[in-house]
């Protein structure tokens, strides 16, 4: 009997130990760094074209990460060099972490929908990474999704019809599998390592 009274409070001290702790963890605050758009109103519904002609909706990626960047194929210099870096660092991130780095879908929209047909998307696509989506679509759905997701576009004329260039917002987003915005990088910050730095802090 003096074996089991002792027992018995010891018994009882550990179950309200564990059903704390439990409890603790229940209330902590969320391990994963807040990102530096959570909360904005950026993003939304659209109804875009991918590579193949297909229609493609903005909630056609629910349930993945989406890495997305707003460029264009024709571009001299900026463009391939961001979303290079931007599949560079996807794909560091998938090196390490296989399982985190599959539920991140990297998507290319084009701001010059006038040249950026599906195929011409294709075929630019496939330098970068064999995930890597891009869209399309007419003048307005385009100038929609570029209201919608906050980007800067602006055509520049050239010496002929066809030579014109469009300056615009380089930025790198990332948002979550819900579609909200998470965080983003912007130009020269853009590199691979920061895109990879950026998925570790976020992808769960």
């Amino acid at each position: 009997m003096i074996t089991r009274s002792r027992l018995f409070p010891t018994a009882a001290i550990l179950l309200v130990a564990a059903a704390l702790a439990a409890t603790l963890i229940l209330l902590r605050p969320e391990t994963r760094a807040r990102g530096n758009l959570e909360g904005s109103a950026i993003g939304g519904e659209f109804q875009l074209v991918d590579e193949m002609g297909k229609p493609t909706r903005w909630s056609d990626f629910a349930g993945k990460w989406r890495l997305i960047y707003f460029g264009y194929t024709f571009c001299p210099d900026v463009c391939p060099v961001d979303t290079a870096n931007m599949a560079a660092g996807l794909a560091a991130f998938e090196k390490a972490e296989p399982a985190r780095g599959a539920q991140v879908q990297p998507i290319f929209v084009t701001v010059d929908p006038a040249r950026d047909t599906p195929a011409v998307l294709a075929e630019f696509t496939d330098n970068f990474h064999p995930r890597l989506i891009g869209l399309t679509g007419s003048e307005a759905t385009i100038a929609d999704t570029l209201k919608a997701f906050r980007v800067y576009a602006r055509r520049i004329n050239g010496a002929s019809k066809e030579s014109y260039l469009i300056d615009h917002m380089a930025v790198v987003y990332l948002f979550d599998p819900d579609g909200r915005p998470i965080a983003f990088l912007a130009g020269p910050d853009a590199k691979p390592q920061a895109v990879t730095s950026m998925l570790e802090a976020h992808v769960r």
